[in-house]
């Protein structure tokens, strides 16, 4: 399996499968921090001050503007909580696991 930050997401619509439970947890073994709840993956991430939240925010922003997939995000003052799951095909594809690797790369680098 490549590095997943590397990738591109792929359109992924109705009729796709969602990914087997061990699929999942092959892809989650590479992305620190984030863990299956359902069929999402989630992590909170915390930051100083809400200023360091909102660029955050942008950031997510811009990546998933690029992948053109998108997060569902939970912004409060120093934390927002990221969750993904490919909502077209009612589970997790591997554009989710794509997009956390690339978020979690703003924050570890």
């Amino acid at each position: 399996m490549s590095d997943l930050a590397g990738q591109k997401c792929k359109p992924c619509e109705g009729g796709t499968k969602p990914l087997s439970e061990a699929e999942a947890q092959t892809y989650l073994a590479q992305l620190p921090g984030w863990q299956k709840q359902n069929q999402e993956i989630v992590k909170t991430f915390t930051f100083k001050n809400y200023y360091e939240t909102m660029a955050f925010v942008n950031a997510v922003a811009f990546i998933e503007h690029q992948e053109d997939h998108h997060a569902d995000l939970e912004v409060s003052y120093k934390t927002c909580k990221v969750r993904y799951s490919t909502h077209a095909i009612n589970g997790l594809s591997e554009n989710d696991f794509i997009c956390a690797a690339k978020i979690n790369a703003l924050v570890l680098s």
